[in-house]
């Protein structure tokens, strides 16, 4: 048997922080918008004033917006669809190369926008590279890394992501004003140049690499990736045949799975998991707080909102590092379940502090719910991908349940303001209650994810 390494080289970590640069790039352009948008549509003070050869906002009404904001999730959908042959025919590097390229091309093009359209293909554009990158990067990192530490490891990801959020909003408050918005895409490309520049820093997978019968750059990838620990003889290469195979032995490479094969055992059961977890991810409503942190507690703190809607940001980029030490101490489920319990219940405490008009408890619940999502339902559904999923079904089963999670988050994202107004009946008082179905969705897809990942 191949020694199994326990840590990664210098070469591996320098691989894991290049890829999550891609990461990192989703949660900027996931907020992207939301600290500039009074600057960018000509809504704040001073964008009368003289700035050639690039206007100092671009005019939109809310529905101009809207489309500009949409165009990144419906650019996710588009790349997390594509993503299933990107990762089969181009493989994991390669891969991210084309997705930093795609949002170097679309942060250049919202960076020199003077009109609306040019705005909305640069955000479809940065959307399609976010969906691909966030198909490839779990199974990525999940590929490099030893055993002992894959877990925490795959938590990097969900970091990489909501420091991205961190830093856009902090970016967002000194840079709101006209003309200078445009720092906002301009860093983006900056650091994707950045990281198609370091791409040769970088070490592909060598389960794939082993699965296209490239086994001389598999053994490399893998004594680069691990170091000494591994040595460069039959039983390395027998090891990598194993990772990229099924049943701890050498075998032929795997072809994708069908469409048919895809609903049959043993993938089926790995995709209801995955698909399941991705799908309880977004409908939890941790988007529709982190969109409308302002808007929701408006109404109770009306003076401290921004400052509110920073801290969650704060509290969700902290809570994500506690995983990374507990993960795989405490296990994948047992945080889920941790992390399930406490969103539910800060979920229905948020409602009834909003309809109460209970100032301290809705600012503590929608924070407590922050924490809560940041310690499982953030993190974990990424890192199960290839926890639970073949190798052969990895590329396919990633691109389908990453499909589900755009497309519930486009959902909440259009559905979370006229759903809270319909259940509130009209009254301001009551817009609370839209939480309560929040809590009552996540119970649901919790205990039905639970059950499919416990048989």
């Amino acid at each position: 048997m191949a020694p199994q390494p326990s840590t990664l080289s210098l070469r591996g970590w320098q691989t894991a922080v290049w890829m999550l640069a891609t990461s990192l790039q989703y949660g900027w352009h996931i907020s992207a918008l939301n600290q500039i948008q009074a600057a960018l549509t000509c809504q704040s003070p001073g964008h009368d004033a003289p700035s050639n050869p690039l206007p100092s906002c671009i005019p939109m009404n809310d529905l101009q917006f809207s489309i500009v904001t949409s165009a990144f999730t419906i650019g996710g959908l588009l790349g997390s669809i594509g993503a299933d042959r990107s990762m089969e025919s181009l493989g994991r590097k390669s891969s991210i190369r084309l997705c930093t390229l795609l949002i170097l091309l679309g942060s250049a093009l919202m960076t020199v926008s003077a009109s609306v359209p040019p705005m909305v293909v640069g955000r479809l554009l940065i959307g399609i590279g976010s969906g691909l990158g966030l198909c490839v990067v779990p199974p990525y990192l999940s590929e490099i890394s030893p055993d002992n530490i894959k877990g925490s490891v795959g938590v990097l990801n969900q970091l990489g992501i909501v420091l991205g959020i961190l830093f856009t909003q902090i970016v967002g408050i000194f840079v709101a004003a006209p003309t200078v918005w445009r720092f906002v895409p301009f860093i983006s490309a900056s650091l994707a140049l950045l990281q198609l520049c370091l791409s040769f820093l970088a070490v592909d997978s060598p389960a794939w690499l082993t699965n296209k019968s490239r086994i001389p750059e598999a053994r490399k990838a893998a004594a680069r990736l691990w170091g000494d620990e591994i040595n460069d003889d039959e039983d390395q290469e027998e090891g990598l045949l194993a990772e990229a195979g099924e049943g701890g032995s050498p075998t032929p490479p795997h072809k994708p799975p069908t469409w048919g094969q895809l609903l049959q055992p043993p993938i089926v059961r790995p995709l209801v998991i995955v698909c399941l977890g991705m799908t309880m991810q977004q409908l939890s409503g941790v988007n529709a707080v982190l969109y409308y942190s302002n808007g929701i507690l408006s109404g109770v703190l009306p003076q401290a909102a921004a400052y509110v809607s920073l801290g969650i940001t704060v509290v969700n980029a902290l809570m994500t590092f506690p995983p990374i030490y507990l993960i795989e101490r405490l296990g994948r489920r047992s945080l889920i379940t941790m992390s399930a319990v406490g969103s539910i219940v800060s979920l229905f405490l948020v409602g009834y502090g909003l309809n109460g008009g209970h100032v301290i408890l809705a600012s503590v619940a929608v924070i407590t719910f922050i924490a809560s999502f940041a310690i499982g339902l953030g993190p974990i559904p990424f890192v199960i991908i290839s926890d639970v999923t073949p190798f052969s079904a990895v590329n396919s089963v990633s691109s389908i349940a990453l499909s589900l999670n755009w497309t519930a988050n486009f959902l909440v994202g259009f559905g979370f303001l006229p759903l809270r107004n319909f259940l509130s009946g009209g009254d301001p008082s009551q817009e609370g209650r839209v939480f309560y179905l929040f809590g009552v969705i996540l119970l649901t897809t919790y205990l039905a994810w639970a059950k499919a990942y416990n048989q």
